[in-house]
């Protein structure tokens, strides 16, 4: 009797589907996607103080408006999954937002903050242009749906356990209230304990479900159970060479911590870009992006 066997076509080329984030801030209006060009999601992990996160969105305003690049101000208003309660977690809320919303109006630029309580939504939607749903939240089913129910863009990073097509899950979930706004961020896969790998794979992979994908360098390279604040504890040399291989790789944005002073910073000091090498770091990913032109031509071998 023939047994049937199950032939598997053997696939050379990679095809990516129209996908696009919209983030309208009134005076700056930002598309990430296809047939757009790189943006870039930076600013402090956390908000250090008013001082610190107001003088780091002018010179961030300045150095996108002298690039050329698209900018949105990121910054924690609250940080809840630190490794120890001694560490520093954000103004919090009331305060903190209220440095958020000033930065919009002051410089015209969106902005975009994490999110880890449900009851928090509607009051940080109301604050920033862009809500954030953090690596280790990713699955959170009632978060995601309430952010998404709030119909501002959401960014949501992929968690270090989670495989890029199990992101599928979180899209799904925010369609499923009718927001289709959404962007995925890649910030590396758990390799051992307290290592990440960025697999550059998985750009491809999650713009096949629909949406732009976002790269983090950032994080990738934090050494995680030595402190942020142990210069140990991070590999930010490594911070332009993830962010070249990403953009050859065809992400539609990046994400980049970035810190005047990192080791004076109140988290992730290790990891955070020097604001200092901002300008070369953006000025040769876009060199790299100008190579091969546009995300779908990698996948198609178009040059």
């Amino acid at each position: 009797m023939a047994t049937e066997q199950t032939l598997k076509v053997r696939t050379e080329t990679t095809t990516l589907p129209d996908r696009e984030f919209v983030v309208d801030a009134g005076r700056t209006k930002i598309r990430i996607g296809k047939g757009h060009g790189l943006a870039i999601i930076s600013g402090p992990c956390v908000i250090d103080s008013r001082e610190l996160i107001m003088n780091t969105a002018r010179a961030l305003t300045e150095l996108s408006q002298k690039t050329g690049m698209p900018l949105i101000f990121k910054s924690s208003y609250e940080k809840d999954n630190r490794g120890s309660e001694k560490n520093w977690t954000g103004p919090m809320a009331d305060e903190g937002l209220k440095i958020l919303a000033d930065v919009r109006k002051e410089f015209g630029i969106p902005v975009l903050t994490d999110i880890h309580r449900q009851e928090d939504v509607e009051k940080v939607a109301e604050a920033v242009d862009v809500l954030q749903i953090p690596a280790y939240m990713c699955q959170q089913t009632s978060l995601i749906l309430a952010c998404g129910r709030t119909g501002r863009p959401v960014n949501i990073k992929k968690g270090q356990f989670n495989a890029p097509e199990n992101m599928a899950g979180a899209v799904s979930k925010m369609h499923s209230v009718g927001n289709k706004n959404v962007l995925l961020t890649e910030r590396g896969a758990c390799f051992g304990y307290n290592r990440l790998v960025a697999d550059m794979r998985s750009i491809p992979i999650m713009q096949e479900l629909g949406a732009p994908v976002c790269f983090d360098a950032t994080h990738v390279i934090r050494l995680y159970g030595i402190s942020s604040a142990d210069p140990a504890g991070g590999e930010p040399r490594f911070v332009p060479h993830l962010t070249m291989a990403a953009v050859a790789a065809g992400c539609d944005a990046l994400f980049i911590e970035s810190h005047p002073e990192p080791m004076q910073a109140k988290c992730d000091a290790a990891s955070q870009l020097n604001l200092k090498h901002w300008e070369p770091m953006i000025r040769m990913a876009m060199k790299v992006r100008e190579a091969i032109k546009a995300p779908e031509n990698v996948g198609q071998f178009l040059f």
